[in-house]
């Protein structure tokens, strides 16, 4: 379909873009490095059938021997939850040694993005991205996700960045970038387990084909880059935000005491997170992904609708 040789795209997937029909990406590193297993594949087969529910078509993206996935089979999520982190996190860096060596490799923001571009995917569902680690000002620790959606054209649906970052640079290098980030419904970024951050999106837009008309006109416009929206937590399922400052700022701690760096350091965090608020963190976190699911699809069956 694409002519990339390492690339293989689910028949699902293939026959819905080669229709104009609306298909939704979704990571893989959320599987296997982001929950406990079985609770990772029941989450990752919801987040499948959500989408179908709303219209589209659901595209999990991974590494398996040494072929980029656009759209996973139900055994192959199963697999991936499985193996959970002996799974090498792939990122930018990691993608053609992975694919070279023929090993597996669940997918970050950064390649979902990728391999969502070369399978002509235009919009994907997550969690949270990656951004600037708290104390970068010092250690440089930014996530790619950043670089990417400066430059691949994927429209990414999350509840803002992961809590356990610097938001306001995160914000700052998004900006200086030249990303847009929008607000579904609120002027306020989002804080991924809370609804507030006290910081303000670019622009907030109340309805899906808004979201999709903007992102037409990026697209004609030929402005490099994806744009970046930004769904609150459903208010049932947010967070006090004392309760989860507080196991933050205690993880990030103990992250920095055991020497905790680079790919390992986010897992650690939302690991340690989850522990310290009884789990209440990872319920959290699910039904945020549900959310954002609902509305990457919304989005991408607005901007089918007006091919």
């Amino acid at each position: 379909m694409t002519g990339n040789p390492y690339l293989d795209v689910k028949p699902e997937v293939a026959e819905a873009l080669a229709a104009g029909k609306p298909v939704v990406a979704l990571e893989s590193t959320i599987i296997s490095h982001g929950m406990p297993y079985p609770q990772n594949v029941e989450t990752a087969l919801n987040v499948e059938n959500i989408i179908r529910e709303c219209g589209a078509v659901p595209a999990t993206i991974a590494i398996i021997g040494g072929r980029l996935k656009a759209g996973l089979t139900a055994e192959e999520i199963a697999y991936f939850g499985k193996k959970g982190r002996a799974i090498a996190k792939a990122s930018r860096r990691d993608i053609a040694a992975i694919c070279a060596r023929g090993e597996d490799g669940a997918t970050t923001v950064t390649t979902t993005m990728m391999i969502a571009h070369m399978a002509g995917i235009s919009f994907f569902a997550t969690g949270g991205i990656g951004g600037v680690h708290r104390g970068a000002e010092t250690t440089m620790d930014i996530s790619a996700d950043l670089e990417e959606l400066a430059n691949t054209p994927v429209t990414v649906v999350c509840a803002g960045a992961k809590a356990i970052l610097d938001l306001k640079l995160t914000l700052e290098y998004l900006e200086t970038h030249g990303v847009p980030v929008i607000g579904y419904g609120t002027e306020e970024l989002p804080a991924f387990y809370s609804r507030h951050s006290g910081l303000k999106v670019d622009y907030r837009m109340d309805t899906p084909a808004e979201i999709a008309a903007a992102f037409r006109a990026q697209r004609q416009m030929g402005l490099k880059g994806g744009m970046l929206v930004t769904n609150p937590i459903p208010e049932q399922y947010a967070m006090d935000d004392a309760v989860i400052n507080g196991a933050i700022d205690q993880a990030v701690r103990e992250s920095v005491e055991q020497g905790v760096k680079g790919k390992e350091i986010t897992p650690f965090l939302l690991a340690r997170v989850a522990e310290l608020t009884g789990g209440d963190s990872l319920d959290s976190n699910i039904q945020l992904v549900y959310n954002n699911a609902r509305l990457a699809s919304a989005i991408a069956k607005a901007y089918a609708e007006t091919r």
